[in-house]
């Protein structure tokens, strides 16, 4: 087999890499879109350009994005915040937020990967509507609670896959208090990963380990959706 086996693995970073770059240009149109197109004024847009600098997409194509989402580039598009809801496997309360420019092709798709659960039911209720800010510390073992007091979130819970070195937190907020609490994070020495209005599940699903891994594979197929923005589940 030689070392099939390699190329196959850098196929696929790179597939993923192409996802993770596609996603956050979309992010820069969309915060675009919706304020102004300048990043020292728009903190949405601020923090897309941010996270894809992160990534090492270029200015060039930043910049492209930043035009495109405003509507002062000659190929412009003009994308948006669809919210699909319904149920996984086990009755786990999902909300799916896609960006499209298409709707009527998202859609069916959405309908389509929901084929094992319940397209449609009604979950958001089931849902806290509110701010969410994802941040790491260079410093590991700082208290989460502290933190998110001085900068005036109102919760805190860890932040999955943070390297054992760092300290990393997902901060609930008052949805009028997003970017001021990310601002205060941020002056505290924290890295601002994202911050954005999502939503947070009141209770959550306990499941058995055999029933999350299905409800997991459940949801890789959303992931792997072009389109898929963010998800929202009622496990942790």
């Amino acid at each position: 087999m030689g070392r099939q086996w390699l190329h196959s693995k850098r196929e696929l970073n790179a597939n993923k890499k192409a996802k993770i770059t596609s996603k956050l240009v979309r992010e820069i149109m969309v915060a675009a879109k919706m304020g102004v197109p300048d990043p020292a004024m728009n903190p949405r847009l601020s923090l897309a350009v941010e996270a894809a600098r992160k990534q090492s997409v270029s200015n060039d194509v930043i910049s492209r994005a930043i035009k495109k989402g405003s509507g002062t580039g000659d190929d412009a598009v003009n994308y948006e915040l669809i919210a699909y809801e319904g149920m996984a496997p086990h009755n786990v309360p999902v909300i799916v937020e896609c960006m499209t420019e298409n709707r009527n092709r998202t859609a069916p798709d959405m309908r389509s990967l929901w084929k094992h659960g319940q397209f449609g039911s009604k979950v958001t209720f089931l849902f806290d509507h509110l701010g969410i800010v994802e941040a790491t510390h260079e410093t590991a073992g700082l208290d989460l609670e502290s933190a998110a007091i001085e900068a005036g979130a109102q919760d805190v819970r860890p932040l999955a896959n943070t390297p054992a070195d760092h300290s990393g937190g997902r901060f609930l907020t008052e949805r009028t208090d997003l970017y001021a609490v990310a601002d205060a994070l941020r002056a505290a020495g924290w890295h601002v990963a994202s911050a954005e209005l999502g939503y947070a599940a009141k209770d959550k699903v306990v499941l058995t380990d055999a029933a999350r891994a299905e409800v997991e594979e459940f949801l890789e197929g959303f992931d792997d959706h072009d389109d898929v923005h963010r998800i929202y589940t009622g496990i942790d």
